[in-house]
């Protein structure tokens, strides 16, 4: 099982009560990762959607229902070295959560055509971010998206690439879990993509979004 580090664990925020932690998941944690995604939008999946095409969830193994294989599914990948994402906490309480990892391990987001390749840089990918109802507006996601750039660049990411909605309109935040524009730009990215033309009219709108990494954990803007 993996082990919490100086470097890993990380103080995040102003010197309030109570101050906000972010840890790597574990397998320990996945019990709070399940309260962070309880009543958002990822309640089933385990964020094992940007991972897994169709076919691939289907084929998980073992014999219970298809949300507890998608949680042995995590819970193994929790156990490796290099967790999967990042649980925010304040105090006890869980209150976030941000999937990050090289693309290369995210099958659908690497098959779709809505994210295709810019270049072949190994970049790394932030797929998805929660933050529980009663916790939004704390700036929860934003210290998330920080955390889990200098968790990459500890990682050896070269960059740290996201997807998010296009421009600045107000979603509902259950829509948004693969995060906004402007949310992006205040944690340092920067657009190097504009939305695909001749996208189909049921697709939203997204940028490819990008912020180059420093070795020790520090990230510098395109």
């Amino acid at each position: 099982m993996p082990r919490e580090s100086s470097k890993s664990q990380r103080h995040v925020g102003k010197a309030k009560s109570p101050v906000l932690v972010v840890r790597p998941l574990t397998p320990r944690l996945m019990d709070a990762f399940g309260t962070v995604l309880r009543g958002n939008w990822g309640a089933g999946c385990w964020c094992m959607y940007p991972r897994l095409t169709d076919a691939q969830m289907h084929e998980l193994p073992g014999s219970g229902s298809a949300n507890q294989r998608r949680r042995d599914a995590m819970t193994t990948l929790a156990r490796r070295r290099r967790a999967p994402g990042l649980l925010a906490f304040e105090g006890d309480e869980p209150v976030g959560w941000i999937a990050v990892a090289p693309r290369s391990e995210l099958a659908r987001v690497d098959a779709s055509r809505a994210t295709p390749r810019v270049d072949d840089e190994a970049v790394w990918v932030i797929p998805c971010i929660t933050v529980r109802k009663a916790a939004r507006g704390r700036g929860i996601a934003l210290a998330l998206i920080r955390a889990a750039v200098a968790y990459a660049s500890e990682h050896g990411a070269p960059a740290v690439e996201a997807y998010p909605r296009a421009g600045a309109a107000r979603t509902g935040d259950d829509n948004a879990y693969f995060g906004t524009e402007p949310l992006f730009r205040r944690a340092g990215f920067q657009v190097v993509r504009e939305p695909l033309k001749n996208r189909p009219r049921n697709w939203i709108a997204r940028v490819t979004m990008r912020i180059q990494a420093r070795p020790g954990g520090t990230a510098e803007k395109s």
